[in-house]
């Protein structure tokens, strides 16, 4: 678990852009699937959409962590006497 942490934390921008083609990719199986009388271009527009919203959630959870790890650094380095 460390080292897909460590990878992530070392190529932030392509794990983000994998997870927002993954998305991309499982929004356009599912609608294929489902049949819906819907055009290709609406569903793609909606996988888009799908991706979007997961990538902002995926970026938000990203920057809690960035935040929570920076404050512990900071915190342990307080309590560390010279």
């Amino acid at each position: 678990m460390e080292a897909i942490q460590s990878w992530v934390s070392e190529h932030k921008l392509t794990s983000i852009g994998a997870i927002w083609a993954s998305a991309i990719g499982a929004s356009l199986a599912c609608n294929t699937r489902a049949r819906t009388p819907l055009k290709p271009s609406l569903r793609l527009i909606h996988a888009r959409m799908h991706a979007q919203a997961l990538t902002l959630a995926v970026l938000s959870g990203a920057a809690a962590y960035h935040y929570y790890e920076k404050n512990s650094i900071k915190q342990a380095e307080a309590t560390i006497p010279n």
